[in-house]
């Protein structure tokens, strides 16, 4: 592959989402869920797993893309020699079947164009067999069927285990391509007219992104991200994704890939959050119930993560046919850190729930009594070593974070029998188990030689995770050790200007061997942390060269390379795009507050 993981696009349907290059193909989508198996995989492999080019030809990259102002639908223009031509990829939201749009509109001159359509379902191993059905072609394998078609019709022929289509577009003339996925055991879908959808798309995105309440520094840049949350959503469920993608990797070659198609409860607060604070409480009352749905059982069996509709099932495996991008293997699905004990979670959800009570969002009387268990199993286990948040594959340990979560996990729960009485439960002993756990972290969490909170216990490592200590009100921010922690930190995982989660010597600690980018997110929490140590405007400097990480139409992955200067992860990243609204939206009240 060709393409860096920044080079690719995001466009969704709200269901799933696909991933467009500056080349021009379609390398990543799964039909019809984000977690679905995908029919497009030449991402993770080759262009014979899977993916679809619409390019003038000879063209290898485009001249300049964007996405039409306020939506998800991307704009790509070509500049040839002999005219100019533009390529409009949407996914309208979708009535019954997903579907895929790719319009080519003649700008000037004339362009002779050429699509090349390779499905490959089961993640680029399944060739299908196509045939023409009245004028169009269907791809049939086992459960999946596709239907390709023109408007109008091109010429349109086999070859070598693709679909092909030549056509020539003026000024003015335009050629469009629908490409339908629905179950093979099921009739074709109604067809739906791609020049009306594409108008109803757009009016859909403009006027979701006209409910956003921010009008602060920024603004272009906070709206951008909140899109790309909306578009990773799910909308039957109101499930966030982490991401649309699959084993991209945190460093090139390297055995770091994992698959993110899946919700964390860690993105739960901070997403919350967001959305509150930009205006989506529609959007924010969606995801508190996800939440509600997907934790509710025995908290003995609270997960970090779940599918898009709950599913706690999420089994991992290898795709060995797949060589994975730029040979970094193996690719995975599913992820095994589904099974880790994370204490974190726990103060996750009680501090979701707690920002939902306080935004106004009904709460329902359940939904208390679910936070009165699981404090009840958290006031037992505590005390226990775990996972931690970074989902580290080695030994598990006090880490530090975990201890400060489970107190915000207390904490919540006073302040939530406080601002309503006459709810159940007994305030005096969550304030004890507060109290407990706050005495044990700054007693064996803080390092009074080096003035800094560490990783874990009896540990001489560093976290960025330590960063939120003032941000979720354990400690405030003019503490001396919050501000020695701070000062730390940046010392020491400090990396071309952006910040490492952890010591890149912890290879004991991870299980893992390599290394990994500076992780995004944690960079905006250092952001977010010295702006609230009184440094605003160093705050601000690190925030805007954050932004310019950003690739060509906004988006972020998980972590970036400030040597070969290229982001890293899977793409584009939720948790990333949160930090990027949080820190903004920040920094803008305190411009307000003077």
């Amino acid at each position: 592959m060709t393409q860096r993981i920044d080079d690719y696009a995001l466009i969704g349907d709200l269901q799933t989402a696909a991933l467009v290059g500056r080349d021009g193909s379609v390398d990543w989508l799964c039909l019809p869920r984000f977690d679905s198996a995908a029919c497009f995989a030449a991402i993770l492999g080759d262009e014979n797993n899977g993916h679809w080019t619409v390019a003038p030809k000879g063209a290898t990259r485009c001249t300049t893309r964007r996405y039409a102002e306020d939506t998800l639908v991307l704009e790509t223009y070509w500049e040839t020699r002999t005219g100019t031509v533009k390529v409009v990829d949407f996914m309208p939201q979708r009535d019954a079947s997903p579907d895929l749009m790719r319009i080519v509109e003649g700008v000037s001159g004339s362009v002779e164009m050429a699509s090349v359509l390779r499905l490959r379902f089961d993640y680029g191993s399944i060739v299908p067999w196509v045939r023409r059905v009245d004028g169009h072609r269907v791809a049939i394998a086992g459960p999946d069927s596709v239907w390709l078609r023109s408007e109008p019709h091109v010429k349109t022929w086999g070859q070598q285990f693709s679909t092909q289509s030549s056509f020539t577009v003026a000024a003015g003339e335009k050629v469009a391509f629908v490409l339908t996925w629905h179950p093979s055991h099921e009739p074709r879908p109604d067809l739906v007219d791609p020049f009306e959808a594409l108008e109803q798309c757009l009016a859909d995105w403009r006027k979701w992104a006209a409910r956003c309440t921010y009008e602060g520094p920024y603004r272009s840049s906070v709206l951008r991200s909140l899109i790309t949350l909306k578009a990773l959503t799910y909308a039957p469920t109101g499930g966030i994704m982490a991401a649309p993608t699959t084993s991209l990797p945190e460093e090139i070659g390297g055995v770091r890939n994992w698959d993110y198609r899946a919700c964390w409860l860690r993105d739960s607060s901070l997403t919350l959050g967001a959305l509150l604070a930009a205006g989506y409480e529609e959007e924010a009352a969606a995801w508190r119930d996800w939440l509600l749905r997907s934790v509710a059982g025995d908290p003995a069996d609270l997960q970090i993560m779940y599918g898009p509709a709950g599913e706690r099932r999420l089994p991992e495996t290898s795709l060995p046919w797949l060589r994975g991008y730029a040979d970094s293997a193996p690719v995975r699905t599913g992820n095994a850190a589904v099974d880790q004990f994370q204490l974190d979670v726990y103060g996750e959800v009680m501090d979701s729930l707690y920002r939902a009570r306080e935004a106004g969002i009904p709460a329902e009387r359940h939904a208390w009594n679910l936070q009165l268990s699981l404090l009840g199993f958290l006031e037992s286990t505590w005390r226990e070593p775990d996972e931690g948040l970074w989902e580290v594959r080695g030994p598990r340990r006090h880490f530090t974070h975990s201890k400060v979560m489970a107190w915000v996990a207390a904490d919540r729960a006073v302040r939530t029998l406080e601002a309503d009485p006459t709810l159940p439960g007994d305030a005096g002993r969550w304030r004890a188990m507060r109290d407990e756990i706050h005495a044990q972290v700054c007693a064996r969490a803080y390092d009074p030689v080096r003035n800094t909170f560490t990783q874990a216990y009896g540990s001489s490592e560093l976290d960025a995770a330590t960063l939120l200590i003032p941000q979720v009100g354990f400690l405030p921010p003019d503490d001396p050790r919050v501000v020695g922690t701070v000062d730390a930190v940046r010392e020491e995982l400090m990396h071309g200007g952006f910040l490492r989660r952890y010591s890149p010597d912890s290879t004991a600690l991870d299980g893992l061997p390599g290394q990994e980018g500076t992780f995004l997110v944690c960079s905006f929490w250092l952001a977010d942390a010295l702006r609230m140590t009184g440094r605003v405007e160093e705050a601000r400097a690190l925030f805007e060269r954050l932004l310019t990480l950003t690739n060509d139409v906004g988006l972020l992955a998980e972590e970036y390379d400030p040597v070969a200067g290229r982001q890293l992860g899977n793409f584009p990243q939720a948790f990333s795009h949160i930090g990027l609204v949080g820190t903004a939206l920040a920094l803008a009240a305190e411009d307000a507050a003077g």
